[in-house]
């Protein structure tokens, strides 16, 4: 997956390699950078989700929230109504 053009599978891989690789490191501070690594996993493919691939509401989508531009024009002198 690319977040902000990160490919993020690549860079967790390339995390992952170099930590096996290290042999100064305790295996508590290994383990912690596990667990970090797969919440890291976690919330990145989340940014992913929205309303089409999985079961959430349209409503609970990035950014529906936002306004849509509706509304009266900034640059318009006349009284609104008819």
């Amino acid at each position: 997956m690319t977040v902000y053009d990160i490919d993020t599978d690549q860079a967790l891989g390339n995390i992952k390699k170099l930590l096996s690789e290290e042999n100064n490191i305790s295996p508590a501070l290994k383990a912690a950078i596990d667990v970090m690594i797969l919440l890291v996993t976690v919330l990145v493919y989340r940014l992913g989700l929205n309303s089409r691939n999985s079961s959430k509401p349209p409503s609970r989508d990035y950014g529906a929230n936002e306004k849509k531009g509706k509304g009266k024009s900034k640059n318009s002198k006349r009284k609104a109504g008819g």
